[in-house]
């Protein structure tokens, strides 16, 4: 079985439902897909990212295990996303559900040096291109709290595989202004 950490977060209704509605019911579809739940994150409510480009989100994390491969798990990943209206229009734009795979455990894909020119690509490229190939660990998961908060709730002695540190310790590095922007929601 591998494991995963993935990041959720919605910053839009999907239908009727509520941001935070709309990751309990994902998180609900992930259990009935027999993928074995190990631990989920609170909810947390985030400045919208990139500020200024909509509503504050709602983002979690959590812990799962499962037979995917890490293709096949992205791409159940962007089912699940479309089952609650997803659409792929602007890049960092705004979302219904986003479902971020993180890592499975300590792999590089699709290998370092891919891994290494994603993770040092400056802030403007980053906005105005994707990767076509799966890129693990996430390329900018060590850069962003609303990220990193949640995961550290559900895995704080996770390893990061390229920058051998741990998802604390990846926190601690973060801007204490940051971290405080970050606040968890009441259940």
């Amino acid at each position: 079985m591998n494991d995963f950490f993935v990041a959720l977060g919605a910053n839009l209704a999907s239908g009727k439902s509520s941001p935070s509605d709309t990751l309990k019911a994902a998180i609900a579809d992930l259990r009935q897909e027999n993928m074995e739940i190990q631990a989920v994150s609170a909810f947390y409510a985030t400045p919208c990212f990139p500020a200024g480009s909509g509503p504050d989100y709602v983002n979690a994390a959590l812990h799962l295990k499962s037979d995917l491969s890490s293709k096949d798990m992205l791409a159940y990943l962007h089912g699940l996303e479309q089952k609650y209206g997803r659409k792929r229009v602007e890049r960092w734009g705004m979302r219904t559900l986003d479902l971020d795979l993180l890592a499975c455990g300590d792999s590089v894909l699709p290998d370092l040096a891919t891994f290494e020119h994603w993770r040092t690509l400056p802030a403007t490229e980053q906005r105005q291109t994707a990767p076509t190939d799966l890129i693990l660990p996430h390329p900018r998961l060590q850069d962003r709290a609303f990220v990193l908060v949640p995961l550290r709730e559900i895995a704080a002695e996770w390893r990061h595989p390229v920058l051998n540190m741990t998802v604390s310790e990846l926190c601690s590095a973060l801007a204490p202004e940051a971290l405080a922007e970050i606040v968890v929601l009441d259940s």
